[in-house]
């Protein structure tokens, strides 16, 4: 039989076809008409006066930080429930990233862990929507408004989820943004980054164009040195056309992740929590395993009945590079890394095939 896959783009080659074509027959592979909407759309949807679009969530996280100036001897407060990423960029630049703890209810850091870690040398604290839960992110945002440290929001999950009424992408002084193929938009590879600060806009407008600001002559002015970090026009099709349905594709990945409570909540599987505010955009359906099930089994179990899982995510200040630098010191993050278990959502899946699944592994193993 087939493999029932993780997750599968909300996007198909017969959704676009034409503007591919009129992408290739135009000639404009770059800086064209559908990455200018796209942009235009990823602002308009969230809420943010102004966006930009980028190679990646991890370029976007790490142009923010080139923004804030941090550099050696700065500390950046991080979520320790995320991909590598979130602190890599941090160390790239020759800062600390410490590592703040998270629930194992939401697995998002929270305000009063987050108020233990700020010292003279916090210059910024990046929160992580875990696997697309914004859950406490309003919260950290009045903490940080109030201490006057600009709060980066690694949305790399999070499109199209919101706490409060407001979406991901304007509740943060910025927010960055993934379009990877495991994200509910997927343009293959490609990120954004959204605020409503117009002076960082212009920042981020010229950095993000080589340096360029306006025309002298008949060439540009470079009035600064910057950077490409540009999305090409194909991608910016696969994004607006999954972006046009995302409410809907939300809706229906928060329905598949009801089904599957309800037939695994039983067994001792207990799913990933959210605010009574907040959306969640369902970006990977996670579960953290009984105590009695060896979660790597039950991976490996899964595949042998053509089922795709993996982890929830990684514990970043436990993986060997941070561990050895830094020590390691966040006991939830570890134990949601060591128990969590991303299991296959998306439209059409076969919910009921992937629950007996589960449930035939652990008659055979339990």
């Amino acid at each position: 039989m087939n493999v029932i896959r993780l997750i599968k783009p909300y996007v198909s080659f017969v959704d676009v076809e034409a503007e591919f074509r009129d992408v290739l027959d135009s000639g404009i592979l770059t800086r064209g008409k559908y990455a200018d909407a796209f942009r235009d759309h990823i602002a308009h949807y969230t809420g943010a006066p102004h966006a930009f679009l980028t190679t990646s969530a991890t370029t976007s996280l790490w142009v923010c930080l080139k923004l804030l100036g941090i550099g050696p001897g700065d500390e950046v407060i991080v979520s320790d429930f995320s991909f590598p990423a979130t602190a890599n960029v941090v160390e790239d630049l020759g800062a600390r990233p410490v590592f703040a703890d998270v629930s194992l209810d939401t697995y998002n850091m929270q305000a009063q862990a987050l108020q233990s870690l700020i010292t003279s040398h916090t210059k910024a604290v990046i929160f992580v929507d875990a696997l697309g839960n914004p859950t406490g992110l309003t919260a950290i945002a009045e903490l940080c408004r109030q201490r006057g440290i600009p709060l980066i929001e690694d949305a790399a999950c999070a499109i199209g989820s919101t706490e409060g009424g407001r979406h991901c992408g304007e509740i943060a002084d910025i927010t960055c943004f993934s379009f990877h193929p495991r994200k509910l938009v997927a343009t293959g590879e490609g990120g954004a980054v959204t605020t409503a600060r117009a002076d960082w806009a212009k920042w981020l407008s010229i950095k993000l164009a080589h340096g360029a600001d306006g025309m002298r002559g008949p060439g540009l002015d470079f009035v600064d040195f910057g950077y490409n970090f540009r999305m090409s026009e194909l991608q910016a099709v696969l994004g607006l056309k999954q972006l046009a349905r995302l409410d809907d594709i939300v809706i229906d990945r928060n329905k598949i992740r009801a089904t599957y409570i309800n037939r695994l909540e039983s067994l001792g599987f207990v799913a990933q929590q959210h605010g009574p505010d907040v959306i969640h955009n369902v970006q990977s359906l996670a579960f953290r395993v009984p105590i009695d099930v060896n979660r790597d089994a039950l991976i490996t179990g899964l595949k042998e009945r053509h089922v795709e899982a993996t982890i929830g995510t990684y514990c970043q200040s436990a993986t060997t590079y941070f561990a050895h630098r830094y020590g390691h010191h966040c006991p939830n993050a570890r134990l949601l890394e060591a128990s969590t278990i991303t299991l296959p959502c998306y439209e059409g899946v076969d919910v009921t095939y992937v629950c007996d699944a589960v449930i035939d592994f652990l008659d055979k193993n339990i």
